[in-house]
């Protein structure tokens, strides 16, 4: 007994870590079922059949729930999908999910399947907005005070009404937008319910990368690119603004002027002073707002 038990456990370890692609360490390649070429994974068959570089007319990618056939990466030998290899029996990952024909030796990423996107998930990147954790930002500065990369199943819940599953840490605290993540990066456009980049939450509800949210950031953009609410604690930029104001008197032609103005932030309408500044809204304090009359 102990003997096969050995023998398992070098079949499980042989070449471990040691063959794949930037995407998933893992001992078998995929035959794409839609063009019947032989790629790592996915992700590198849609990075090269999906290029700008490939005619339009044939760019397509890989149902990966049709992938049925493997060839495995120390004998080579091709087979059906199934996690040993028929031929050598060598372990092609040690995550493995049929349905989605996913196989993957990092386990590190803590995968799982979720029924409810109908894919797997692992690791991400969760951003915890210094909004929700009743923390003041420093002027013009996200201050995005928390950043937890977690993993597992008893980590995320599945949220129907967005149609994704987020950190268990959002559950009770998160605005729900129906399919949420169903969509493009409102930034770089890249589809985001199978992004394999981290993926964060605004306080709005809204999503977009990481990457793109710390590239506005850099340019100064503090807004949602879909709603323009603020996607951070302002409190601390609008201190600035009411300072600027007091010092910045309002020209002759526009001391007695109102204007109507909505709050992106509350959604509320105003009817204020003009200042060539800024409009502050009434309700909410802030000044992110736009002149509506």
């Amino acid at each position: 007994m102990a003997e096969v038990v050995t023998y398992s456990q070098e079949l499980l370890e042989r070449g471990s870590m040691q063959y794949g692609c930037a995407h998933y360490r893992r001992r078998c390649r995929i035959r794409a079922p839609c063009c019947n070429e032989i790629f790592d994974c996915r992700h590198c068959h849609n990075e090269i059949k999906n290029s700008i570089y490939v005619d339009q007319k044939e760019r397509h990618e890989i149902p990966r729930h049709e992938v049925d056939q493997v060839i495995c990466s120390l004998c080579g030998a091709e087979q059906e999908v199934r996690q040993e290899c028929m031929n050598c029996g060598v372990c092609f990952g040690k995550y493995f999910c049929e349905t989605c024909k996913l196989f993957d030796d990092d386990t590190s990423k803590k995968q799982y399947h979720c029924n409810g996107c109908g894919i797997c998930r692992y690791d991400i990147l969760i951003r915890i907005p210094s909004r929700r954790l009743g923390l003041c930002s420093h002027a013009y500065s996200m201050a995005f005070e928390r950043f937890d990369r977690i993993g597992g199943r008893e980590n995320f819940f599945h949220c129907h009404k967005c149609g994704c599953c987020y950190s268990a840490i959002l559950k009770n605290s998160h605005p729900c937008i129906e399919g949420a993540m169903h969509h493009d990066c409102p930034v770089c456009f890249e589809y985001l319910f199978d992004s394999t980049n981290d993926v964060s939450v605004m306080p709005c509800g809204h999503t977009i990368h990481q990457s793109c949210l710390n590239a506005m950031r850099d340019h100064f953009q503090f807004a949602c690119p879909l709603c323009s609410k603020s996607v951070c604690d302002m409190s601390k930029v609008w201190e600035k603004f009411d300072m600027e104001i007091a010092a910045t008197p309002v020209p002759e032609p526009y001391q007695n002027k109102l204007v109507w103005i909505l709050c992106n932030d509350c959604g509320k309408t105003s009817k204020v002073q003009y200042h060539v500044v800024a409009q502050k809204c009434l309700n909410c304090r802030s000044y992110n707002t736009r002149l509506i009359g």
